[in-house]
C-alpha cells in the first residue's frame, strides 16, 4: 500500500479511534495546554498522591432528578407526626416508606431499600447536605464540577488529572449511561484540563462500537504510525496544545483499548449466580445491574473513576410508585456490588458515592410528590476509608434544611479528594492566569467521618 492509499484508508477508518472518548469531547483553547503534565510521556500514568490514601478508586452512582431523602435514608418522626399540618410551602407529607433500624448499627432506612440495608453497617449516611441551587441543571453541574456558573472540568476529570491510572490499556474515566439533557457533557468533561482527563461514555451492556478495526492489527499500526506522525510534526510547529495533545493520546489509547476493552466489558464469562445477585436477566434491574457489574469489572482492572447513571428521581407526583421503582431497580444491583466489592478485598480502597443533585420538600406537591429542595438532603458513602455504620450530620426535625454537620458540594469533593490522599488546596491547574481547583476557594475535609 503505498502513502495516497494508506492516507485514503485512514480517513475512512479511523472513525472507530473515538472510542476513546476523546475526539467529541468540548472544544478547548490553546492556552490550556500544560507541556509538563505531558512531557513525562502518557497523561495517564499512576501518579503518587500528596500523602497515605485510604482509597484508590471511586464509584460514583448518580441518581438524577433528586432523590427524595425523607422516603430513603433521612428518618424523620416528627414529619410523620405532623403529616397533614401546613408547612412553609403547603401541606407536610408523610414519608412514603417506612423507617427500620438497621444492622448492628442500628441506622435507619427506609424499606424502600431492603437489600441496601444489609449493608448498613458498611454505609455512612451524610444527612447535612445541601448545595446552591434548587433547579437541575445548575444543581447538577455544581454536584460534578463544583461550579454552576462557569464551565470547569468534572470530579472524575481532576481525580484522574491527579491520580492517573493503574491500567493503560484502558481509560482513566468511565461514565456509564450518562445524562446528556441535564448538564451534559460537562458532567465528564475535562474543560481546560488536558482532553485525556474527559470521561469515556459507555452503555450498559452494550458492547463497545467500532471496537474491531475494518484491517489487519499490522495495516491499522501502519496507518496510526503515519497520523501520528503528522499529528507529532504539527504539535512541534505550533507549540503545546491541548486539542492536539487529545487526538495524539486518544489514537493510542484507542488503540490499546481494542485487546482490553472487550474482555472488560463481556460480562457473559460471569458466573450465572453473579450475574443472578446483581439482577440480570429481571426486567426491573437487569439495565443497572449490567452498569453496577460493569462497574466492578472496570474497578478491578483500574480504572480510576467509574461513574453510574440512574435517571427518573424527580417525583413530583406519584412519589410512592415511582420512587419504590426507581428503588427496586437500583436496590438489589448496588448491594450486590459492595457485597462483591468487599468479597474480592476491594470495598475497603474503594469509595462508593451514592446521591443525585438535590432532595425534595417535607411539604407534598400534586397529592403524593414532593418539591426540590437544595436546603437540606441526603448521600451516602461506603469503603474507601469512611466509617461505616454512621450518620453524619442532620436535617431539622422536618427535614427542611440541614442543621447540623453541613456538607456542601465543596465539602463533599474536598472529602472525596482527601480519602484518595489528595490535598484539594494543592490539585491545582493553571489556566487562564491563575490557578484553579475543584473546591474553588472553599471546601473543608469532614474528618469524623474517616476511618
Amino acid at each position: 500500500m503505498n502513502r495516497r492509499q494508506l492516507l485514503q484508508s485512514t480517513s475512512c477508518g479511523f472513525g472507530y479511534l473515538a472510542l476513546a472518548g476523546l475526539l467529541g469531547r468540548p472544544r478547548a483553547t490553546a492556552a490550556s495546554a500544560n507541556p509538563s503534565a505531558l512531557a513525562a510521556g502518557n497523561p495517564l500514568s499512576a501518579r503518587q498522591p500528596h500523602f497515605e490514601a485510604k482509597a484508590k478508586r471511586v464509584i460514583f452512582f448518580f441518581m438524577q432528578g433528586g432523590p427524595s431523602h425523607l422516603d430513603t435514608f433521612d428518618h424523620k418522626p416528627e414529619l410523620i407526626a405532623s403529616a397533614g399540618k401546613g408547612g412553609d410551602k403547603g401541606k407536610l407529607l408523610a414519608p412514603a416508606f417506612e423507617f427500620k433500624p438497621r444492622g448492628e448499627s442500628g441506622l435507619m432506612i427506609s424499606e424502600a431499600f431492603p437489600h441496601l440495608a444489609g449493608h448498613a453497617d458498611d454505609l455512612c449516611l451524610l444527612n447535612g447536605m445541601h448545595t446552591d441551587s434548587p433547579a437541575h441543571p445548575q444543581a447538577s453541574i455544581m454536584l460534578h464540577t463544583g461550579s454552576q456558573n462557569f464551565v470547569r472540568p468534572s470530579m472524575g476529570a481532576w481525580i484522574t488529572y491527579g491520580l492517573g491510572t493503574s491500567n493503560q490499556d484502558l481509560p482513566g474515566f468511565v461514565t456509564i449511561d450518562p445524562v446528556t439533557n441535564v448538564g451534559g457533557a460537562q458532567n465528564y468533561g475535562s474543560a481546560f484540563l488536558p482532553a485525556s482527563y474527559q470521561g469515556t461514555r459507555l452503555s450498559a451492556g452494550a458492547a463497545m462500537p467500532n471496537i474491531k478495526p475494518p484491517v489487519s492489527g499490522r495495516q491499522q499500526r501502519r496507518q496510526i504510525d503515519l497520523v501520528q506522525g503528522m499529528n507529532r510534526g504539527l504539535l512541534e510547529r505550533v507549540g503545546g496544545h491541548s486539542e492536539i495533545e487529545g487526538i495524539i493520546e486518544s489514537y493510542e489509547l484507542a488503540y490499546r483499548m481494542q485487546t482490553a476493552v472487550p474482555g472488560v466489558m463481556d460480562l457473559k464469562d460471569e458466573p450465572p449466580a453473579t450475574q443472578e445477585r446483581y439482577g440480570i436477566g429481571a426486567k426491573e434491574t437487569d439495565r443497572f445491574g449490567k452498569s453496577c457489574l460493569m462497574a466492578r469489572r472496570l474497578s478491578e482492572a483500574g480504572v480510576r473513576f467509574v461513574q453510574v447513571t440512574h435517571r427518573g428521581w424527580d417525583q413530583h407526583n406519584s412519589l410512592t410508585a415511582k420512587l419504590g421503582a426507581n428503588a427496586r431497580a437500583t436496590d438489589k444491583p448496588i448491594a450486590a456490588l459492595l457485597t462483591d466489592l468487599k468479597e474480592r478485598g476491594l470495598l475497603e480502597d474503594t469509595l462508593v458515592v451514592w446521591g443525585g443533585e438535590f432532595g425534595r420538600s417535607p411539604e407534598g406537591q400534586n397529592r403524593d410528590g414532593r418539591r426540590h429542595n437544595n436546603r437540606g438532603f441526603s448521600m451516602w458513602l461506603a469503603g474507601g476509608g469512611v466509617k461505616g455504620g454512621m450518620r453524619y450530620g442532620s436535617t431539622d426535625p422536618l427535614g427542611g434544611s440541614a442543621v447540623e454537620g453541613i456538607m456542601d458540594t465543596h465539602d463533599l469533593h474536598a472529602t472525596v479528594l482527601h480519602l484518595l490522599g489528595l490535598d484539594h488546596t494543592g490539585l491545582t491547574y493553571r489556566y487562564a492566569g491563575r490557578d484553579f481547583r475543584l473546591t474553588d476557594v472553599y471546601g473543608e475535609v469532614a474528618k469524623e467521618i474517616i476511618a
